[in-house]
Order: C-alpha cells, then sequence, then structure tokens
C-alpha cells in the first residue's frame, strides 16, 4: 500500500503552493498566503478572481485550524474569508464555485450553538445555490456533503445523507481525493471501518501529501 502511494505520488500533478501548505498542515504559510490573498482582495474589491483566491486561502486556513482543533482560530479564518466570498456572488451571481466557496465558510464559522443558529442556515442556502449553478462540480457535492456531516440526521443531514453526497463527487470525479476522504470519515461514523480504511487509502493514493488523511488512516481500526 505504501509504495502504490508512492508511486501514485510521482506521477500526480504538482500541487499549487496554496494545496500544498493545506496538505502539510503549515499554518504559517497558510495564514501569509491568505493575508496577502485577502490583502490583494480588500484592495481590487471588483475582482472576482482575487475575492475567489482570497476565500479559498481562508477557507483552507480554517481547515487546517479545525484539524487542529482551534475552532476559534478556524471561525475567525472562515469569518474573514467571507467578506471576499460575498463580494465574489455578488460580481458573479452565475457562479456556482463563488457559492460553494460562501457555504463553506459559513460553515466553518459554526463553532457553537450560537453561530450554529446564525450560520448555519446561511451555509445551507449558499451550498444549495451552488448546487443548482453547477450541478456537475465534484467539488459543490463534497462542500454540501461536510455540510451534511456536521449537520444531525433529525435535521436533514446525518453520515448516511453525506455518503450520498461523497459518492455522487467520486463519480463526477474519480480523481477527487477530498471526496475519498470525507467518504471516509462518514463511513467510519457509521461505523463501517472496513470501507473507511479503503477510502482513506484511496485519498492518500491521489494526494499522498495530505497529512490529515494519514492521521484518519491511522486511527481507523
Amino acid at each position: 500500500m505504501i509504495v502504490a502511494m508512492l508511486i501514485a505520488g510521482l506521477f500526480a500533478a504538482p500541487a499549487s503552493p496554496l494545496d500544498a501548505a493545506r496538505d502539510r498542515q503549515d499554518r504559517p504559510a497558510l495564514e501569509k498566503m491568505t493575508n496577502d490573498a485577502c490583502g490583494a482582495a480588500s484592495a481590487a474589491t471588483s475582482d472576482f478572481e482575487k475575492q475567489t483566491r482570497c476565500a479559498q486561502a481562508a477557507s483552507y486556513l480554517a481547515e487546517v485550524d479545525q484539524e487542529q482543533r482551534d475552532k476559534k482560530a478556524a471561525q475567525q479564518a472562515a469569518r474573514r474569508g467571507i467578506e471576499a466570498a460575498g463580494r465574489a456572488v455578488a460580481l458573479k451571481p452565475s457562479s456556482g464555485e463563488a457559492y460553494r466557496l460562501l457555504g463553506m465558510l459559513y460553515g466553518q464559522s459554526v463553532i457553537d450553538l450560537m453561530s450554529g443558529l446564525s450560520a448555519g442556515p446561511k451555509a445551507k442556502d449558499a451550498i444549495d445555490k451552488a448546487v443548482t449553478l453547477a450541478p456537475k462540480s465534484s467539488g459543490v457535492y463534497v462542500a454540501r456533503g461536510v455540510g451534511n456531516y456536521y449537520v444531525p440526521a433529525q435535521l436533514g443531514g446525518g453520515a448516511e445523507t453525506a455518503i450520498a453526497d461523497f459518492r455522487k463527487a467520486i463519480e463526477l470525479d474519480a480523481k477527487n481525493a477530498e471526496a475519498y476522504l470525507w467518504l471516509g470519515l462518514a463511513l467510519r461514523r457509521e461505523n463501517k471501518d472496513a470501507e473507511a480504511r479503503q477510502a482513506f487509502t484511496k485519498a492518500l493514493q491521489l494526494d499522498p501529501a495530505r497529512v490529515w488523511a494519514k492521521q484518519q488512516l491511522e486511527k481507523t481500526k
């Protein structure tokens, strides 16, 4: 299995500096990239690409903060990105990607009941809009699945619902490492550890540098 991951890494497309920093959980590098990207976005509020770059960087920073169990820092990073993502949506309301980023960031800003009551519905509305605008985007279904993973089943979410989203994401893009990583998390929550290990292994074959995927594989029986 290790050999297969190394071989996959040799032939994988090189990650962008932002993706590489997220993969290795390099928070200082992500913080600098976020500061640079969001500074540029603030200086050019009518530039769609600069807004989405800021939003993506902030979302990755919040993601790593969550992985490292720093909820407050994750919320702060997400709130910074929400402003840029909101501008991106206003600049290009037909962009499913802009709505995906906005929805992810709203979700990442939720750290307790109060923030959930405020940001939760906004996250769902943005992701639903993203699905409508970009129904063939694998990333959009990963985003919806992540939201469903954290929403209780009694409120329409849950692991089973999330699994369907992640499988749809994989159907649309069989090389989406994030879809396999989150599928593994949802399967493990359903006590399907063998299937979860298979999903984590596939995620690492596609993205061998992803530290969080390695951690999840190691902690799965």
